[in-house]
C-alpha cells in the first residue's frame, strides 16, 4: 500500500544539508586513510560544493574545501557556495600559464597531502596521466564511487526538488494530452512537452524526451521522428523536468482511440506488474525482490518473451543512479532511496507498453512522486 504522506517544497538553509553531506565524505576518507580528494564529477561538485556550472575540479581535505576552475566560472562557483553558506576556496586557474595536474600540485602540497582519493570513473586517461606526472610525490587510489554510494540515500530537501520536478512533469502532461491527435508527429508532441515542462521551471530537460508511436512504441528508448499518429497506435512517452540540479523521469503509455484486446492485455498485464513491484516496497527489502514481483506477473502472460529487462533505477543529480533494479543487483532498498518503478512489454514489429513512476522508499511502503494518472486510451 502506498504510503499516506506529502513532502512539500520549503524554502529552508541548504547548509544543515551540506553538512551532513561533506562529514559523510570526510568519515568515509577517514577510514580509508585518505588526506584528500579529487572530484572530477560534475554531479558530485553539485552535491558538496551547490556548483552547477562546468570546468571544474573539487578538492576535499579535513579542514577545507577547494574548487578549481577558471575566469569562466569562478564568479559562479563562489556565489553558489555562499548560497548554501559552503566555505569553500575558489582557485581561478590561468589555463594558458598553469596546468590541471600544476594547480591541484599547489593545493595538495599546500596540506601534506600523500594519500588522495580520486574518482577514476570520471577523468579521462589522458588528463589523468598528465595529473599523475605533475604530482609524483603522492599515492592516488580510485575512491571506487563512494560518492554514488552516499548520494543513494537522499535528504529531504533532495526529495523536495525531486518532488517539484515530478509535478512540472504531471502538468506538462495534462497540458499536452489535448494535443495529441491523428496527424501530429513524434516531434511536434516531444517538442510540445519540452516546452510544457520548460514553461512550467523545469531546468532545462532530465533527458531528450522518448516518444514513439505504433511500431516505434517497441523501441525502448526511441527518438522522436516525423513519423504521424494514426488511429490506433501505441504511444510511449517518457520523459522528466529538472528542479535545482535533480531530475523526474515518468512513462506513461496510450492508445490513439479505443484499445483492442491485446493492447488491451498488454496495458493491463504492465499495470499489474508494475503494482506488483509497489505493494512490496519498504525499507530493507532486497530491491532484486521487487524485480521478481513484476517479472512473475510479465512472465506468466502471453508476453512473457517480449518482457523488458529490469525493474529500474535510482534517480536523483543524474537520471540512472544506483541502484539498478534487475534479476541481479545484490543492493538493499532503505528508506529515503529514490527509484523507478518501469516494467515493460516491447514487440518487435509491433508496439510497446512502459508504465514508470518516481517513488520515495519509506519504513514501511513508498510515497510515490509522479502523479499523472494512467489513462490508456486516448480521446482523439
Amino acid at each position: 500500500m502506498e504510503a499516506d504522506k506529502d513532502i512539500s517544497l520549503r524554502e529552508t538553509s541548504l547548509k544543515p544539508e551540506f553538512e551532513r553531506r561533506l562529514a559523510s565524505m570526510r568519515a568515509n576518507m577517514r577510514s580509508a586513510k585518505q588526506d584528500a580528494a579529487l572530484l572530477f564529477s560534475l554531479h558530485n561538485l553539485r552535491y558538496l560544493f551547490n556548483y552547477s556550472g562546468e570546468a571544474a575540479y573539487g578538492v576535499v581535505t579535513q579542514d577545507e574545501l577547494v574548487i578549481i576552475t577558471d575566469y569562466r566560472f569562478s564568479e559562479q562557483a563562489q556565489e553558489e557556495a555562499q548560497q548554501a553558506n559552503i566555505a569553500a576556496r575558489v582557485v581561478c586557474r590561468d589555463r594558458d600559464r598553469q596546468s590541471l595536474g600544476q594547480a591541484i600540485h599547489v593545493e595538495l602540497m599546500r596540506r601534506g597531502v600523500q594519500n588522495c582519493w580520486y574518482e577514476a570513473e570520471h577523468v579521462s586517461v589522458g588528463i589523468w596521466n598528465a595529473i599523475v606526472q605533475e604530482n609524483l610525490g603522492v599515492t592516488f587510489m580510485p575512491s571506487l564511487g563512494v560518492l554514488e554510494q552516499q548520494r543513494k540515500i537522499k535528504d529531504a530537501w533532495e526529495v523536495a526538488q525531486m518532488q517539484a520536478a515530478a509535478k512540472i512533469g504531471d502538468q506538462a502532461l495534462a497540458m499536452l494530452i489535448p494535443k495529441i491527435k491523428l496527424g501530429v508527429s513524434e516531434r511536434e508532441i516531444a517538442l510540445e512537452l519540452d516546452y510544457q515542462m520548460q514553461k512550467l521551471g523545469s531546468e532545462g530537460l532530465s533527458f531528450v524526451t522518448i516518444l514513439g508511436f505504433g511500431a516505434r512504441s517497441a523501441l525502448p528508448h526511441c527518438i522522436p521522428s516525423e513519423r504521424r499518429l494514426r488511429e490506433g497506435d501505441l504511444l510511449v512517452l517518457d520523459f522528466g523536468a529538472v528542479v535545482n540540479g535533480y531530475r523526474s523521469d515518468m512513462t506513461r503509455s496510450f492508445v490513439a482511440g479505443r484499445a483492442d484486446s491485446k493492447q488491451a492485455a498488454m496495458y493491463d498485464t504492465v499495470l499489474t506488474a508494475q503494482y506488483a513491484a509497489m505493494s512490496v516496497l519498504k525499507n530493507g527489502l532486497p530491491a532484486q525482490a521487487a524485480n521478481t514481483a513484476a517479472l512473475t506477473i510479465l512472465k506468466a502472460s502471453p508476453f512473457a518473451q517480449y518482457a523488458g529487462l529490469g525493474l529500474g533505477h535510482g534517480v536523483g543529480l543524474q537520471l540512472h543512479e544506483q541502484p539498478f533494479i534487475n534479476a541481479v543487483c545484490t543492493d538493499t532498498l532503505r528508506s529515503q532511496y529514490v527509484v523507478t518503478i518501469e516494467p515493460g512489454i516491447y514487440i518487435p514489429g509491433y508496439g510497446g507498453v512502459r508504465i514508470e513512476d518516481d517513488v520515495l522508499i519509506t519504513d514501511d511502503a513508498f510515497v510515490r512522486l509522479t502523479q499523472a494518472p494512467k489513462n490508456f486510451e486516448l480521446a482523439i
